[in-house]
């Protein structure tokens, strides 16, 4: 029979439920378990074929379904709780930060991100950056800091994980509809507020999307209008795609266009925080608003602007940064530097880095750092590296004073502190705990947990994390047409009560997600003891334009399917925020082997010691200060290989080593109740060392410290008086670097070889002549002695002492001897130079302008 028509029949929900809407618009559901349950108890199988989303839930659960909720006292209780609980949350005036500075309360500090990863429910990142922006966001909201993101929205997302029956991903780009998703159109008297942003030639439209995050907004920018062609409707279809010209289009989109959405919207932020190098163009279109609004000159408003900016850079090796070839900067940005009064020239410095081949490329990160006064990397190794990395940025600066500095990352506690866990602190260290994330004092009372307690949580977690395996398994199989065999064996081979090792993160091929298959026939052994097993769970997602991560995926499938591995080792498929949640709460052990030292920092980690769960790491990022020798295992420090492939033996027969003798014997090691008693107090140990240290609570209230206040009091003087000391600092710096080669200066009292023998608390007095040449002043420098251990390169030393030298004399033109007693803190054998730095009162870093003259 023919249908004559269809109807769809939207669901309205009862007025005692009415709130519902509220509540699945906001991502307060997002890292709070009772508010997703709230939707879960309606429809568990639609909560779970909707992908948690509320809002497409509301959208397609049966009236019936709502009315019998209506009616259920156990469940209308349940409601009440959790509104009167968001209600306190979203009305609470005494946040931690209105409290500690209530004269900030109302400065507005922008971050953005070119990803963010809130929830499964809206799938706009690609992995770690955008889930660490997502957490910054939620310890924003729950800090009470007055912060809004800003990226896109992309249509078609990142992408959907398939993996085939060869083992070949499969990168599935499933549009979504924006009114399924918990975010709502920004509006102005009733039409969605449009704006417009110059694309090289072009201009693109853009319309915004509002996504609240418990206290906080961020802002989405779509491209996909009608009112835009069908290429530039494409723009914001989907995160990390494309050529380069869709790259630097989506960044000019983000950055320029992100900065006019927020002004179109009334927002005026007094701190803008760049979250990578993608949204740097936003420096550029808050340069143009100065030069045209308030009549600065380029290079004054360049000051103006870097002066409250924050830069976070995530990429530890070249190769990972965004650069672009001199054309297509030229295409895109002639109409720019030209409407700020600039030549190509002076625009093209500003991101110049030649290459070892000679030519010349434009570096998105070289013009971060250059259009920000505030920079750091993203764990203490990660700004050491940052350091060296961009040292050509500041050449005559030792690497230790490059001025990066480093914030370690961490992860959002209520976010990845699952469900049973929750209950657990709950019984054990009282409800406080979810106001004690960050002090470690508090967290000592971990070890008051009844081991009986502790394994018991884990066995709920490990349980459900095989569940959730076995489900992606068999739909996988089933669709590949593996067998029926296969599909009935996965109950039994996958079973709690045997060691389960995790490795689940994005697939790139430094992080050598293959490296335990180094030795295959000895990984055998360890997986097949018949009274210790072990069983390893893979996931993760390689970039559709990275063959050699790709690779990684099909070598590590093909190995599941062999004698020998089947059973043992599992590559799980899809993986999104739901499934970590329930690997990295799951497992017994987190396995983590990048190259060392190209993991800037990795969180995963970070979300398993929450969850009790235990790190075995090669010390590289975060876990060079979260290993202490009793939370885990690390491996993998190793200076001294000769070729890659002699450091990929050395950390491979590490982690067997380790495997064999530490970590299988300790998990099978049981008493008479079945529990491992030494493993126990390993899990608190990581609980104890990880949880209050590696939150984005802490990691937020350092950005407050480090950056946030000193860039809002910063940008405030400079922009004081009609922007006085931004002018004053532009014209100071153009007079230093024009001048600088004029400044000399020599010993007046060298030593030579032979070296001055003091005793330990004696002093000497250090003597120079400087010569600053006729357009600087004594009060635009300052002299200094540098003192190093002996042995140590002067701009490679990690220990040194500075001590300022004053002026005594004028010994001839613009010629002057300076003194000062010098007092070395420490005994030993040191050698000393002089130097000379520019100085401004208002310079926020005494060696930004990266000129150093040394003593000759």
């Amino acid at each position: 029979m023919k249908h004559i028509g269809r109807i769809k029949v939207i669901p309205q929900l009862p007025d005692e439920l009415k709130r519902l809407q509220e509540l699945a618009y906001n991502l307060y559901f997002s890292w709070n378990p009772e508010a997703r349950q709230l939707f879960r108890q309606i429809d568990p199988q639609l909560w779970k074929k909707v992908n948690h989303n509320p809002v497409k839930f509301l959208l397609e659960v049966q009236q019936r379904h709502l009315d019998e909720k209506a009616n259920d006292p156990t469940y209308l209780a349940l409601f009440k709780k959790v509104m009167v609980e968001f209600d306190q949350y979203m009305n609470q005036k005494d946040t931690w930060f209105a409290t500690h500075y209530p004269e900030y309360k109302n400065k507005t500090i922008a971050y953005f991100s070119a990803e963010f990863g809130f929830h499964e429910s809206l799938p706009i990142y690609a992995g770690g950056l955008g889930v660490l922006a997502g957490d910054h966001l939620k310890s924003a909201s729950d800090l009470g800091l007055p912060l809004v993101g800003v990226s896109l929205y992309y249509f078609q997302t990142y992408f959907t994980q398939q993996v085939d029956a060869h083992g070949n991903q499969l990168a599935l780009y499933i549009p979504h509809q924006p009114e399924e998703l918990p975010m709502t159109l920004v509006k102005r008297k009733g039409q969605p507020l449009i704006i417009d942003v110059q694309v090289g030639p072009r201009v693109v439209k853009a319309q915004i999307w509002k996504v609240q995050v418990g206290r906080v907004a961020a802002f989405l920018l779509d491209t996909n209008i009608p009112e835009n062609t069908p290429e530039d409707r494409m723009i914001t279809a989907r995160l990390y795609g494309g050529d380069q010209e869709m790259r630097i289009s989506q960044e000019i989109v983000l950055g320029m266009g992100g900065v006019k959405a927020l002004k179109a919207m009334g927002i005026r932020p007094e701190a803008w925080h760049m979250n990578e190098g993608h949204s740097v163009f936003l420096a550029l279109e808050r340069i143009r608003d100065y030069v045209k609004e308030e009549g600065l000159t380029f290079h004054e408003a360049l000051e103006a602007v870097a002066a409250n900016t924050i830069f976070t850079t995530h990429t530890p090796v070249p190769a990972g940064n965004d650069a672009f070839p001199l054309d297509i900067k030229d295409k895109y940005f002639r109409s720019y530097w030209q409407s700020v009064g600039i030549k190509r020239a002076e625009f093209m410095e500003l991101g110049s880095q030649v290459q070892p081949e000679g030519y010349e490329i434009f570096n998105l990160t070289i013009l971060s750092l250059k259009l920000s006064r505030f920079r750091n990397g993203v764990s203490q190794l990660h700004g050491k590296v940052s350091r060296r990395l961009w040292h050509d940025a500041w050449k005559d600066v030792p690497y230790e004073e490059v001025p990066i500095g480093a914030i370690t990352n961490g992860v959002h506690a209520m976010t990845w502190t699952v469900r049973a866990m929750r209950e657990l602190f709950d019984e054990y260290l009282t409800p406080r705990w979810r106001w004690e994330i960050d002090n470690p004092d508090f967290w000592r009372d971990v070890f008051e947990i009844p081991d009986e307690a502790l394994w018991k949580a884990k066995m709920i977690l490990k349980e459900k994390m095989l569940n959730h395996v076995r489900e992606r398994m068999r739909a996988q199989f089933l669709r590949n047409k593996v067998g029926t065999l296969q599909v009935r064996r996965l109950e039994e081979m996958l079973k709690p009560e045997v060691l389960t090792i995790g490795f689940a993160r994005r697939f790139a091929t430094y992080k050598r997600a293959t490296l335990i298959f180094r030795n295959p026939e000895r990984l055998k052994k360890i997986l097949n003891n018949p009274e210790r097993p072990v069983q390893i769970l893979f996931s993760g997602k390689a970039h559709p334009r990275d063959e050699g991560g790709q690779a990684l995926i099909r070598t590590i499938y093909n190995y599941s399917m062999q004698d020998g591995f089947r059973g043992k080792i599992f590559f799980v498929e899809g993986y999104d925020m739901g499934l970590a949640r329930d690997l990295i709460s799951g497992v017994d052990v987190w396995l983590n082997n990048p190259r060392r030292p190209q993991e800037a920092s990795g969180t995963s980690g970070q979300k398993v010691g929450f969850n009790a769960g235990i790190n075995f790491s090669v010390l590289d990022g975060w876990w060079v200060e979260g290993y202490n020798g009793k939370n885990g295992w690390a491996f993998g420090d190793q200076e001294d290989y000769t070729s890659l492939d002699e450091l990929d033996d050395l950390d491979a027969n590490a982690i067997y080593d380790i495997l064999e003798n530490d970590v299988v014997p300790m998990y099978y090691d049981r008493d008479e109740q079945g529990i491992p008693r030494a493993w126990m107090q390993m899990m608190k140990h990581s609980v104890l060392s990880i949880l209050p240290i590696f939150n984005t609570h802490r990691m937020v209230k350092d950005y407050i410290h480090q950056m946030y206040l000193p860039a809002l009091n910063q940008g405030r003087k400079y922009r004081a008086r009609h922007f006085k000391v931004a002018r004053e600092i532009a014209h100071w710096r153009h007079r230093m670097e024009m001048n600088w080669s004029d400044v000399w200066i020599k010993s007046e009292d060298t030593t030579g070889d032979t070296p001055l023998l003091l005793k330990y608390n004696q002093t000497f007095r250090a003597r120079a002549r400087v010569h600053l040449g006729p357009q600087i002043k004594p009060e635009d420098v300052r002299v200094q002695v540098y003192l190093v251990p002996d042995g140590q390169d002067i701009l490679d030393a990690e220990e040194f002492e500075v001590r300022d030298m004053k002026k005594k004399k004028q010994v001839a033109p613009n010629t002057y001897i300076y003194e000062t007693v010098l007092h070395p803190s420490n005994s030993g054998d040191f050698q000393f130079t002089y130097r000379v730095v520019p100085f401004h009162k208002e310079l926020p870093n005494p060696v930004e302008l990266g000129l150093i003259c040394w003593a000759e």
